[in-house]
């Protein structure tokens, strides 16, 4: 029986009964352990929550410098013909990367996914090796991707448990860059579009993440929760429509955030994993054994059996050996890598008007950045937890954002130490000093109030 209230036992028994695709869990962000959990092993179509995995290697070639957010990404013909939902760019025109990626965050644009894969891995089909080595790298043991966008693919499969990992990784892998996860709307040419996240806004904490749904997995969502130090990632898998599958998660969200710790919050909590660029992809095998006995979340009951079990996949990366730690959700995990890579080449697009979009993301403030890729010195940095309130394209713009959220933090901000962290060119904002995740919460709460955007996040 799945973990939890009686109350919510009702409901997932209904769901059950009247929907055998549902799969769910909840994890403790802050703890790694299982909250709740229910068919979370079974093999399932992941639909466009295929974009966080795209989104994910995006967000990795921005930190490592090798694209930016105002490079272009050239559409195919190829990418121009996904099916909807899509933008829409017609063959021979570009948008920027960050189009691209509030394309994916709101409208989930199969177009744009497409044309970021072909960007990042040469073609689709070497992106979705690329997805599936990083999938292997962060220990998602039972995914593997087939294409950039979710469209359906019977060999393209994930698990409620791969995709929690997944959500906890974009989080504290690339805090910079995750807000644009709680965009609610984007302006595109002369269109506004809107998120198809309907909790985010509406139910208190959720910043994101990511919606699916194609007719053969039925309706997915992936949910992050922070509120008073606490921290949940929930799945919802194979729900029966949308409103079902967001009740869904509205329950599950009420019934576990209370039982989630203050504590942990460790920002190793899902190890970096290994960077992975077409040059260094090394096709080998991954046989149906080893993808049983490889890393997992913590199990609260035997995983099924699925009859979709998929008895091989090829995928683009060999794990190095793993360590062990305490923390239940890096048990097995491989640690970082360095690897080398090599500078994204863009491809020649003939001039074309293009859309753009008049949007600052949230929580990010400037996100301009220069031609100089600056190595951060860990050594000078504060330790514990930080307040992250802006990106700037220098170090005297960042602490002058700094400054101005000092005035407004008052006591909150009275012992934070402010510091500019160089990162791929530009710099982050960060308020540093502060013992545990609840100070961080605290101050950033503060800010919030104040009408300053942040985050807070462990050095």
């Amino acid at each position: 029986m799945a973990v939890g209230t009686l109350g919510l036992d009702l409901v997932n028994a209904d769901a059950q009964a009247a929907n055998s695709k549902y799969a769910g869990i909840v994890v403790d962000a802050n703890t790694g352990n299982v909250l709740y959990s229910e068919n979370a092993d079974r093999l399932q179509y992941p639909a466009s929550l295929t974009k966080m995995m795209t989104l994910y290697l995006t967000f990795e070639a921005l930190d490592q410098g090798r694209i930016r957010l105002d490079s272009a990404v050239p559409f195919s013909a190829f990418a121009s013909g996904q099916a909807p939902t899509k933008l829409g760019v017609r063959p021979g025109a570009s948008i920027s990367v960050e189009q691209a990626i509030l394309g994916l965050v709101t409208l989930s644009a199969n177009d744009a996914s497409t044309a970021l894969g072909e960007l990042l891995g040469g073609s689709e089909d070497r992106f979705a090796q690329m997805m599936t080595a990083k999938a292997r790298a962060l220990g998602m043991t039972r995914t593997t991707y087939r294409n950039a966008n979710g469209l359906p693919n019977t060999a393209q499969m994930t698990t409620a448990r791969d995709q929690a990992r997944l959500g906890i990784a974009l989080r504290q892998h690339f805090p910079q860059y995750y807000g644009y996860f709680s965009t609610q709307s984007f302006k595109f040419g002369t269109r506004i579009i809107r998120s198809h996240n309907r909790l985010v806004g509406s139910v208190r904490g959720v910043d994101g993440i990511k919606t699916g749904y194609t007719r053969a997995a039925g309706f997915n969502l992936v949910s992050s929760v922070q509120v008073d130090g606490k921290s949940i990632v929930g799945v919802v898998l194979g729900g029966a429509s949308t409103p079902a599958r967001d009740t869904q998660m509205r329950n599950l969200i009420a019934s576990y955030l209370p039982k989630a710790s203050t504590r942990g919050g460790s920002s190793a909590l899902v190890a970096q994993a290994p960077k992975i660029s077409p040059e260094t992809v090394i096709p080998v095998t991954v046989a149906k054994q080893e993808v049983a006995s490889a890393a997992a979340l913590p199990q609260t009951r035997p995983a099924p059996v699925s009859r979709t079990e998929v008895a091989s996949a090829q995928v683009a990366y060999a794990a190095p050996a793993s360590s062990k730690s305490e923390n239940p959700l890096l048990q097995e995990m491989p640690q970082p890598t360095r690897v080398k890579t090599q500078p994204i080449r863009q491809a020649a697009v003939a001039p074309v008007p293009t859309p753009t979009a008049a949007y600052v993301p949230p929580e990010q403030g400037d996100t301009s950045v220069d031609s100089i890729t600056t190595a951060s010195v860990k050594e000078s940095l504060p330790s514990g937890w930080v307040v992250q309130v802006g990106v700037s394209a220098s170090r005297e713009a960042a602490m002058e954002l700094l400054d101005g959220a000092k005035n407004k933090g008052g006591k909150a901000l009275s012992s934070a130490k402010p510091f500019a962290v160089a990162n791929a060119g530009s710099y982050r904002a960060r308020f540093g000093g502060f013992d545990d995740q609840k100070q961080a919460v605290n101050a950033c709460n503060t800010l919030k109030r104040a009408g300053v955007k942040c985050w807070a996040s462990a050095q």
